[in-house]
């Protein structure tokens, strides 16, 4: 079956911290860092592991993080029509140049990202710089919408070409092979689950030859 498909490309983007990053990075290691020296046990282990998820966040954009440390009454929902700015992130000013790119060629793409919340930030910002509609599904879309959402990537010539997927919800048992790129924007624990991620594309049924790309901030855990 592999031999029958087209090739697959699967590239590390190696995208530079912003100013504004690399301090909150610097700065939340050094608090973190501290904390975890006088902890010990399981409240040391759950330390860390808060720490790296927190660093994974900034490396995708400071609003991300800000918002999950934000102690505000403001709504989800209100939060994520807060409008996010590429200048503050590294990851988002190469995504947005590759998204144009690859849709100048006529090109489709799923992005993937473990975090909900950055989906819902991220489906705003793009649907307006790339004047087009972006699909974005996570765990709560409902089975209607997750079904119209896929035949409408996969069957409709004029439907949208960017599908927004967080890891957990559309990771797996998922046919969206209309794409030819895919884009994981933060990096998971366990390399099989971004490889079954990019089975979605890469599976019986596709044509074309794919291409993978994993988001990395140089200099950072990534």
């Amino acid at each position: 079956i592999i031999q029958d498909l087209p090739e697959k490309q699967e590239m590390t983007v190696f995208c530079p911290l912003t100013a504004e990053q690399a301090t909150l990075y610097q700065r939340v290691v050094e608090a973190s860092l501290a904390e975890i020296e006088s902890a010990d046990g399981i409240q040391r282990r759950g330390m860390i592991l808060a720490l790296l998820v927190k660093l994974k966040q900034i490396c995708n954009h400071p609003l991300l993080f800000k918002d999950k440390t934000d102690n505000s009454s403001t709504p989800s929902s209100k939060k994520s029509a807060i409008a996010i700015s590429p200048q503050q992130s590294g990851k988002l000013q190469r995504l947005e140049e590759m998204l144009e790119e690859l849709i100048a060629e006529g090109d489709r793409a799923l992005i993937f990202t473990q975090f909900a919340e950055w989906g819902k930030l991220l489906q705003p910002y793009l649907q307006k710089q790339l004047d087009q509609e972006i699909l974005f599904l996570y765990g709560s879309t409902s089975k209607q919408q997750r079904e119209e959402m896929i035949d409408r990537f996969q069957n409709d010539p004029e439907g949208p070409k960017i599908f927004i997927l967080s890891l957990k919800a559309g990771g797996t048992g998922l046919n969206l092979t209309r794409a030819n790129h895919v884009f994981h924007y933060d990096r998971w624990w366990n390399p099989a689950v971004e490889n079954q991620a990019t089975d979605r594309v890469f599976r019986i049924g596709q044509t074309r030859n794919v291409q993978v790309h994993k988001f990395v901030c140089s200099g950072t855990l990534e």
